[in-house]
């Protein structure tokens, strides 16, 4: 969701307006298996037949934001994520999709493909494809708790989406299966795309422009290390809480100092620079702000990963995971260890750490079964 921001003069503040989530059209009636009518466009002329009978996919976990890229900044980080396997499915009808089991961190979410983030990105998919002529089954496995920050939603979507795209033979882009996905992350968490887009794209990604979706992959040196340490503690921050809590004005000073760190973080990206990408990340004086108080300890979280050595230190998404930047794992295990110390010592919360390298594939094909 990206903010409009209103330049009156110089010494007013800026109104920083937070744009209701793309209005959703009332298509869907309340049933556990649905027709494909969703609100995104047909982009196939003639239907495909599926090439295998069954797929699996594999899509990562993400960090949005960035610090300073609030809604237009994001990247996927390697080896956690959510996991989707579709098969070719006589029992279901024509056009059809049923969601069949949900495994995994989470069993509490609905098998109404209507309300399931998974089932969402699954029918826009079929919807782009012009899918009446088979019916589909999906279980979705999930990697990622809620409310983590590390786009849970995001995932899900992203290795539906991908599922659907393989079993009819890869007819759509990868720009093309992150609108599926927003049709996704609009009725869950908001139109924004700084975690669909990298949990489909990999590495890091810029939301240029919404409206229409313009997407710029960064692409971070091969030659460079870079690592992320993620402390996830157990406390749920739900995303459309943390949103509420944003301001709804901003001095232009902030908003000069956030878009000169944003700069800073793409170039450092590009340079494979990974201290002065973590300068970057630790600036925000415009989200971070407002969303750390709600999280028990996480001010103290930072005041520890950067005095343990790292590069920087911030809310991934809209937390409460705590992610920092290294670029060695060994000083990435160091760093977490202290960052779990200070989430128990300060904010009386139980936390885990891990260090994980940049996801520079995205969701993919796991394994299929030919017809």
């Amino acid at each position: 969701m990206a903010a409009t921001l209103s330049f009156h003069s110089p010494s007013k503040p800026i109104s920083y307006f937070q744009p209701k989530s793309k209005p959703s059209r009332p298509l869907f009636s309340k049933v556990s298996v649905f027709r494909c009518r969703a609100s995104v466009q047909t982009l196939v002329a003639v239907e495909p037949e599926p090439v295998f009978t069954s797929v699996k996919t594999f899509a990562p976990a993400t960090v949005a934001n960035l610090g300073p890229g609030f809604d237009f900044l994001g990247c996927a980080v390697d080896g956690l994520g959510d996991h989707v396997t579709l098969r070719v499915d006589p029992s279901v009808r024509a056009g059809e999709i049923l969601i069949s089991d949900i495994t995994g961190t989470t069993t509490k979410l609905s098998t109404n493909p209507l309300r399931n983030c998974a089932g969402i990105a699954a029918i826009a998919t079929m919807k782009m494809l012009g899918i009446r002529s088979v019916g589909l089954s999906l279980d979705l496995h999930k990697g990622l708790p809620l409310g983590s920050g590390l786009g849970s939603s995001a995932a899900s979507a992203a290795a539906a989406a991908v599922a659907v795209n393989e079993i009819f033979g890869r007819k759509l882009g990868r720009e093309e299966l992150v609108l599926a996905g927003l049709e996704s992350e609009a009725k869950v968490s908001g139109y924004h795309a700084d975690n669909i887009a990298p949990a489909i794209m990999g590495g890091f990604v810029l939301i240029r422009s919404y409206e229409p979706l313009d997407l710029k992959p960064l692409r971070f040196p091969e030659d460079k290390d870079l690592f992320f340490v993620l402390v996830s503690p157990e406390f749920e921050a739900p995303t459309k809480k943390m949103r509420a809590a944003l301001p709804t004005e901003i001095p232009m000073v902030h908003h000069v100092w956030n878009s000169s760190q944003a700069a800073a973080l793409v170039a450092a990206v590009l340079e494979g620079d990974a201290v002065m990408l973590g300068k970057a990340l630790s600036s925000d004086k415009v989200v971070e702000p407002t969303r750390a108080p709600l999280i028990p300890g996480m001010e103290a979280v930072k005041k520890a990963a950067l005095e343990a050595g790292a590069f920087g230190c911030t809310i991934s998404g809209a937390g409460p995971t705590a992610v920092a930047v290294i670029d060695a794992a060994e000083k990435g295990e160091e760093i977490g260890d202290r960052m779990v110390e200070a989430f128990m010592k300060v904010g009386n919360l139980k936390s885990v750490a891990s260090v994980k390298k940049l996801d520079k594939v995205g969701a993919r094909l796991v394994s299929s079964v030919s017809r």
